[in-house]
Order: structure tokens, then C-alpha cells, then sequence
């Protein structure tokens, strides 16, 4: 990696998560590096079907298990493959950010956005600022210990933010 991404060397060791919808965000990820765009490695990427589908409750977890940052991105409101799960996203998200710092992670490392299949240098621009964003912060403080968090606290916060039901475009048929 070159020096245009402010990134040091030394500062590599940083574990960023990437959840990316299968249809457009990876896609787009995708597009950046066939287009040989230059990004960060730090970016860990999970591929998900829908970002309507990430509990919030995995990105909690990735958190407290070490993770210094977590990005989500999805299909651009009214594009998503499966009509809603990105406004579903959205209000999860949204909420989530609100409960983060209940639990002593700083909502700044966690970001959600949208890019399409399509935008490239969108994906590298995003990717390379939330990384940069990450690398400012420096590693995530370690939770373990007298914080008084525990896995039911955890539990709580995600029913709080999923309002108890699964995304509405992928509900399982009773």
C-alpha cells in the first residue's frame, strides 16, 4: 500500500469487519478492485445476503470480541433485492449506535453505509476513510473485566434494537 492512504505501516494490526450485501456493497467492492483501486487491508469482509439481515448483534460482538471497527454496507435506499431490508438496516443501525455507548464502545467505530455494484471509487473512498477514521481512534479498548458487561446485557441491547422481530423482507414462513 502506498502512502496516499495516511496509513502507517505499523498500524496495520488493526481488525476491521466488513459486512457487505451480496448485491451491491460486494460488488462494488469487488469493482474497486478489478478497477485496481487502491485500498486499505485491513478490511475483514463477511458477505451477507442483505444488510436487512446483520443482527445487530453481530456487530456488538464483534466489537467486544476486539474487533477496533465495524463497517456495514448495503444497497442504496430503494434498490435494495429485497425491497426493504435496507431501510430495515438503517433503523437497526441507527438505534444500535444509540446503545453502543451504553456498553463503553465509542459509536465511532461503527459505520454503515450504501455503494452499489456499480461504484468503485465510492468503495474505495469509503472503505479508505472509515480506515482512517479506525487508525485515528487507534486499537479498541479492551471491555473485559469491571465493565459489569456480560452476554445477557448484550442479549438486552440487541431485542431493544431489533424492536423483537426478524427484517420483514426475510421473516421465515411459519
Amino acid at each position: 500500500m502506498s502512502g496516499s492512504t495516511g496509513l502507517l505501516a505499523e498500524d496495520r494490526d488493526l481488525r476491521i469487519v466488513g459486512f457487505l450485501c451480496n448485491w451491491c456493497s460486494y460488488g462494488g467492492a469487488d469493482t474497486a478492485g478489478v478497477a485496481r483501486f487502491e485500498q486499505p487491508t485491513d478490511l475483514r469482509v463477511i458477505r451477507v445476503p442483505c444488510s436487512g439481515r446483520i443482527d445487530p448483534l453481530f456487530i456488538a460482538r464483534a466489537l467486544l470480541s476486539g474487533a477496533d471497527g465495524v463497517l456495514v454496507s448495503g444497497c442504496h435506499p430503494r434498490d435494495c433485492h429485497y425491497a426493504e431490508g435496507n431501510f430495515y438496516a438503517r433503523r437497526r443501525f441507527e438505534m444500535l449506535k444509540q446503545f453502543l455507548s451504553v456498553t463503553g464502545i465509542d459509536p465511532e467505530r461503527f459505520h454503515y453505509t450504501w455503494v452499489s455494484a456499480s461504484e468503485g471509487q465510492r468503495w474505495q473512498d469509503v472503505v479508505t476513510s472509515f480506515t482512517e477514521r479506525i487508525h485515528k481512534l487507534g486499537p479498541a479498548p479492551k471491555l473485559s473485566g469491571g465493565t459489569g458487561y456480560d452476554e445477557e446485557c448484550l442479549k438486552e441491547i440487541a431485542a431493544a434494537v431489533a424492536l423483537g422481530e426478524a427484517c420483514p423482507c426475510h421473516k421465515e414462513k411459519a
